[in-house]
């Protein structure tokens, strides 16, 4: 339950959106229902939820298709890559640190909104061949706002009955919009003059309107300013309330830091984004390479396992939640190791292509059902605070992993992206065996 006293938590923010969001009856249908009803609105925040996710996926997903022409636009060495993913682990730390605090002061919609601002801030720049340092800077202001506004939708999805499969949607729409990603950019820098590669952004800045413009209408009940109940008028009292809600802030935070399965969780995404984000990132570049592929042709290989992430999460979640999830993600691990070694083993460009689609087909299940263990795993109030955390440990590994690639594959050459994807599925592997378990949700 959440906290009534007049410091609300977090999670308030989204559990306030609940309230007609579902609708409840005692009638044995509904109850027997598989997928519990949701009315018109909680439908249309939910479908926009999914679309922030479509925007973070094609912001994600654009990165491994056009790394070949940021290393020959900005002449700069595998190395420099680290670089970039650096800079997003950065913008996801500052939204992981003051996630709780800008909670205190803005409900849902307003905080689902200014992420979306922050977001299409980052993209405006990239349009056209901006300073390296300048490029740099907009995949730290990127993280940041995606950290304001996944964290959030995720908790907001999280709070649902049927989770398990609201929560595989939003997150096969990340998967989509991965896919879909690396086809619009690649066909756009293949085809435009050459020098002028930088207007694929535009595919992503026309995405990040419609997400600016769709939030606020969709969470409209909740785009306003954060009013503690009982606020009282006199300014000695307001300065109080202030400091009130900084402490409820800070407090939040603590006890999440002080956590131990924030940590166990955190160390599971920590490897399962350095997985994801090395082999999506690197395996463009790895083609070309080492198995003497072409840039307009490989260019489209990134979206082949972001098809199979999008598959994987939308006909994986309902058998992960029926047959086990811990047993179902052992199982999806061993597939995924045994798809690395076709991948590493058989040298030719198409069986490598399929295998790497087949292995993101078992990785799609993975994230979103670790958010439902985790909307069951941590208390209502430090479920959002958490949940960002764990989305910045996360997001370190999604950075760290990549760019120790491109720093050794400056040295050794790319074919050292395949021993780390060995490595890193296996050290997953042994990562979930340490979440802690918790009851089946009863739904």
């Amino acid at each position: 339950m959440t906290d009534q006293s007049p410091n609300q938590h977090t999670d308030d923010v989204v559990l306030q959106n609940l309230d007609s969001g579902l609708h409840q009856t005692d009638s044995p249908v509904a109850v027997q229902s598989a997928i519990p009803s949701i009315d018109r609105r909680t439908l249309l925040q939910l479908l926009v939820a999914g679309f922030s996710y479509f925007f973070a996926g094609g912001n994600d997903g654009s990165l491994g298709s056009v790394t070949p022409y940021i290393l020959r636009t900005y002449g700069v060495g595998t190395q420099y890559v680290a670089i970039i993913y650096t800079s997003t682990f950065l913008g996801w730390v500052l939204a992981a640190v003051t996630n709780s605090y800008v909670a205190q002061y803005l409900e849902l919609g307003s905080i689902l909104t200014l992420g979306a601002i922050i977001q299409l801030v980052a993209q405006l720049p990239r349009c056209w061949i901006p300073p390296f340092p300048l490029f740099i800077v907009t995949f730290f202001v990127q993280a940041w706002g995606m950290g304001y506004q996944d964290a959030h939708a995720n908790a907001f999805a999280a709070s649902l009955a049927g989770a398990h499969r609201l929560l595989g949607f939003i997150h096969a729409m990340y998967a989509l919009g991965a896919l879909v990603s690396p086809f619009v950019v690649t066909t756009i820098a293949s085809r435009v003059d050459e020098g002028k590669w930088q207007l694929c952004y535009l595919f992503l800045v026309g995405v990040g309107v419609v997400n600016v413009l769709s939030v606020p209408l969709a969470f409209r009940d909740t785009l306003r300013f954060r009013v503690q109940r009982n606020r009282p008028e006199q300014d000695e009292a307001r300065d109080g309330e202030a400091r009130s809600r900084s402490q409820a802030a800070t407090r939040d935070l603590i006890n999440t830091l002080k956590s131990p399965p924030v940590y166990l969780l955190s160390l599971f995404y920590f490897t399962f984004m350095g997985v994801a984000i090395t082999a999506g990132g690197w395996v463009v570049e790895y083609l070309i390479a080492a198995r003497n592929g072409t840039l307009p042709s490989v260019g489209y290989v990134t979206s082949g396992m972001w098809g199979g992430i999008f598959l994987g999460r939308l006909l994986l979640a309902e058998p992960t939640h029926k047959l086990g999830e811990r047993r179902m993600v052992f199982s999806y691990c061993v597939a995924i190791l045994a798809l690395q070694l076709v991948f590493w083993l058989v040298p030719n460009l198409i069986s490598g292509a399929v295998a790497i689609s087949f292995l993101g087909v078992f990785i799609g299940p993975m994230f979103a059902t670790g958010m439902s263990i985790a909307s069951r795993l941590f208390p209502d109030h430090i479920r959002p605070t958490a949940l960002g955390i764990v989305f910045v440990l996360a997001q370190a590994g999604g950075a760290l992993f990549p760019a120790i690639t491109g720093v050794i594959a400056s040295k050794a050459g790319v074919k050292v992206l395949q021993p780390m994807l060995l490595g890193l599925i296996i050290a997953m592997g042994i990562a979930w065996a340490l979440v802690p378990r918790v009851k089946k949700r009863d739904e």
